[in-house]
């Protein structure tokens, strides 16, 4: 697709966990499914009105716990755990690039659907904040790449990022500037039957107002957000506020870790509420491990303390 100009004037570093660690998770996801609804860390509030049956279902993102499987190791895994969707991050071994030959594409869709899976979106590291015009373009002409390789194999979206804001840029323009980058990628994804999904992620952007604004100035119906459950959706222990603020946009959910301090219980019975029918996608901390058994082994806990925290109330 040829570009069309723009006309406008956090990630947190994960840091490895020791491959001990692999059995402690383990041992804390047995014990928080052992107190079930007591669990401190996630207090058990009572549903918003209209409460529905969960509707949404269990993913992974390949980001970072599977950042070094191929293709074939991914979904026999996520086949044997009972998981029903992957999100695709650059750069990682699986290949799924927008360099992949169009005859590889279908072989990536059928293999996925033979499996089981939704090849539910792309985690591009596109990002739109730099004051920087030719940066700017070049991200945006990426975005177009990764959309035609998301139609190509079947999926729904393309994630993209801020990821900060310029020191050197007033804040309002920044977000405005993200937001009309957001509008033409969004068009161009709409013209392709799919959706860009912004991360609420980075330093100064992740804080969901920001967020909002963003797609505010942004205003385009293929264009949403992926939550991606940071601590600075947190206000008094809760996340009712920033979740207000941002579900009528949310398109995609990552989590993490589900045994911390992030009220996740609440989290899931909002989604349940409001009717979110998409996918929950783990994205968690590289484990320091390569031995796929105890990945595997981890991935079969966290799923089952999802059950757990998401069973409707």
């Amino acid at each position: 697709m040829a570009s069309q100009p723009l006309l406008l004037e956090y990630q947190g570093v994960n840091q490895p966990i020791p491959r001990r660690q692999v059995l402690k998770s383990s041992v804390a996801l047995t014990g928080a499914l052992a107190f079930g609804p007591t669990l401190s860390a996630q207090p058990a509030e009572p549903p918003a009105p209209g409460h529905k049956e969960r509707r949404y279902r269990l993913g992974l993102v390949t980001y970072d716990l599977a950042a070094k499987w191929d293709l074939p190791t991914l979904l026999k895994v996520c086949q044997d755990v009972g998981l029903a969707a992957l999100e695709f991050r650059t750069t990682h071994k699986h290949g799924v690039e927008p360099s992949l030959p169009k005859s590889d594409r279908a072989d990536v869709r059928k293999r996925c659907a033979d499996a089981g899976l939704a090849c539910w979106s792309l985690g591009s590291t596109c990002e739109f904040h730099s004051p920087d015009q030719a940066t700017l373009q070049k991200n945006i002409e990426l975005t177009r790449q990764f959309i035609d390789l998301a139609h190509d194999i079947g999926a729904k979206g393309v994630k993209v990022r801020p990821n900060g804001l310029p020191k050197e840029v007033p804040v309002e323009k920044t977000l405005e500037q993200i937001g009309k980058s957001l509008a033409i990628c969004g068009q161009a994804a709409a013209d392709a039957g799919l959706e860009i999904w912004c991360e609420v992620h980075g330093s100064g952007t992740a804080l969901p107002p920001r967020m909002r604004r963003i797609m505010d100035v942004a205003n385009h119906p293929a264009v949403g957000v992926t939550w991606n459950s940071n601590d600075s959706d947190v206000k008094n222990g809760s996340v009712k506020e920033s979740f207000e603020l941002l579900r009528p946009k949310i398109c995609c959910c990552h989590i993490n870790e589900l045994t911390g301090k992030y009220p996740y219980r609440e989290l899931f019975a909002l989604l349940t509420a409001t009717g979110y029918e998409r996918f929950t996608l783990i994205e968690c901390q590289h484990l320091n491990t390569d031995d796929v058994a105890d990945i595997t082994r981890f991935l079969r806990f966290y799923k089952a303390l999802w059950e757990e925290l998401s069973k409707p109330v």
